[in-house]
Parts: structure tokens; sequence; C-alpha cells
């Protein structure tokens, strides 16, 4: 399958961004990891993972570690361990059955930053590669098969307080991200909608 299917399409056409998400897919979608992306990812101390089941029912969970947990080992495998937890193995057990997930890299600072990775997942229980995670139970390997950055624009400052200056609020006029503008993007992005 492409990076979009027919209801990705039926959306972007509805809307007049169709031209847009090509662009978009040309500039940043990857299929391997850069050195950008690998810094990112080892410097992050939390992610949130996509898992589903066999009929492909979604499960969204947290997780986190000290920075560096979670590591991007080359440019085509990222791996995290698993540590004890409730017993339940949601996200684990759809791995089991329905290697696809979506993995998510969020920065909630003063200069937000966000990283998409959708691949194929495996579970590893050999001592040997569990013995670089302290505290890991199971380690989850990922081989990316889209990676694309997001707009972070709606990403709030945690750390500072401070609510995103692109959040909508009643009669004030929309804030537009400069990527808009940018010359590789401002001939197909559409008019806003109000």
């Amino acid at each position: 399958m492409g990076f979009y299917h027919s209801g990705h399409r039926s959306l972007q056409q509805r809307f007049g961004s169709t031209a847009l998400a090509d662009r978009l897919e040309q500039v940043t979608h990857r299929t391997h990891l850069t050195d950008d992306d690998r810094a990112f990812i080892g410097s992050a101390a939390f992610f949130f993972l996509a898992t589903a089941d066999g009929e492909g029912r979604p499960d969204c969970s947290y997780k986190g570690g000290a920075p560096g947990f979670v590591r991007a080992a080359s440019a085509d495998c990222i791996e995290f361990p698993d540590y004890d937890g409730n017993g339940q193995f949601r996200s684990l057990g759809n791995i089991e059955i329905n290697p696809n997930v979506g993995l998510l890299f969020i920065s909630m600072t003063e200069k937000p930053k966000r990283l998409r990775v959708n691949g194929r997942a495996s579970l590893v229980f050999d001592a040997d590669a569990l013995a670089g995670f302290a505290g890991a139970q199971a380690l989850v390997r990922v081989v990316p098969e889209h990676i694309f950055p997001n707009c972070p624009r709606y990403i709030h400052d945690v750390a500072g307080g401070h609510e995103s200056p692109y959040t909508p609020h009643a009669a004030v006029a929309p804030q537009e991200p400069a990527w808009k503008s940018a010359d590789v993007f401002k001939d197909v992005v559409p008019p806003r909608r109000t």
C-alpha cells in the first residue's frame, strides 16, 4: 500500500488538500531514519505507541523511561524495552498477532517537534538483547515503513506553561505557520476554511 489510501484521498479531495498532501509526501516522507530522526528518538523520555488487534481494533499506550530508553539502533530499526506493568499486555499482545504499529514522538517545549513512525514490530525475549536495557522483560523492535514529521503548531509548551499560539479561539484571526508560506509549499496550500 502507498502512503495514502482511499479514505485519506477522499478527505483530501473534500478539503482541497490533495496537492498539498502529495507535496508533503514528496518533501517530508521517508522510509529510513535520518541522523536527526535518530537523535530525536534517542533523546525521548516518552512516546505514544499505537497498536491494533487482529480485527483492527486500536489501542494506544504511553511508553516512558529515562532519555535513551528508546533507541534508533540503525536507520531501519527502533528498539524499546517493555517494562513490568499491569500484566494485561495490551500492546505486546496486539503486536503478537498484528505487527503493524504507529509511534508518535513529541517534544512539548518552547520549540515543539513531533515525528511519526509507522512500521512493523516484533517481540524479542533473548537474554543477550535484553541485557542492554535495564529493567526490560521484553524488547520491541520496529522496522520503519513510513517516517514523517508533523506540523507541531498545536503542541503546547507544557514546561513553560504556555498554550500554543496557533490554538483557535473565537473572534481571533488564526495564525498561519511559517511552513505554509515556504517556497516549497505555498503554491499548493489550499485556502483556509472557516
